[in-house]
């Protein structure tokens, strides 16, 4: 469901990570990358800012990638924004250590220092919002996913996502999107 020549995200991005999977028993904050079956997963969404009818400034959330990522180093987190985000773009970011200088060289950085979890939704309300989303679709939809099979539904949660103020023209894109791509055979859809 993705779009091979999709453009890149531009303009103000929230960027942070996710971890979903299964319990993590024993395990708090960082650690949960090592449990089984937790997957990290990093998102970045454009931030559109508008007036509203009594002009105030507003922001609601834009299009979005989400992307499967084995660590959150600056190096996983440098190339998932060089890939999805056009350069001088300004991201928004935590204090995590892997939004470096060096991960963020070609954007205006913003780095918002959360403190506590439990703040983090509301200084990166519209990334949050994203990852609750997913989760509930995951876990209501689908009661979870194997983590070889998460690309692909962080595919179609992204898919969905950005279109989700014209349903026709995601059946139209999607449509378009299968005349241009092979058939896969059953071996590779099974993985």
């Amino acid at each position: 469901m993705v779009h091979d020549a999709r453009s890149q995200l531009a303009g103000l991005i929230e960027a942070d990570e996710t971890f979903l999977g299964g319990p993590a028993k024993g395990k708090k904050g960082r650690e949960v990358a090592n449990a089984e079956h937790k997957s990290l997963v990093v998102g970045a969404v454009e931030v559109l800012v508008y007036q509203d009818k009594q002009g105030k400034r507003r922001e609601r959330a834009g299009r979005l990638r989400l992307t499967l990522i084995p660590d959150a180093t600056e190096e996983s987190l440098g190339t998932l924004l060089t890939k999805n985000v056009k350069t001088k773009s300004r991201i928004r970011t935590d204090g995590w250590k892997g939004y470096s200088d060096a991960a963020l060289e070609d954007y205006i950085h913003h780095v918002r220092i959360v403190g506590s979890p439990q703040r983090a939704h509301k200084r990166f309300p519209h990334i949050h919002k994203v990852f609750g989303n997913l989760k509930t679709w995951l876990n209501g939809t689908h009661h979870g996913v194997e983590p070889k099979y998460l690309p692909s539904y962080l595919d179609e949660f992204v898919f969905r996502f950005n279109r989700r103020q014209s349903p026709m023209a995601a059946f139209q894109t999607l449509l378009g999107i299968s005349l241009q791509k092979k058939p896969l055979t059953l071996e590779k859809l099974r993985g």
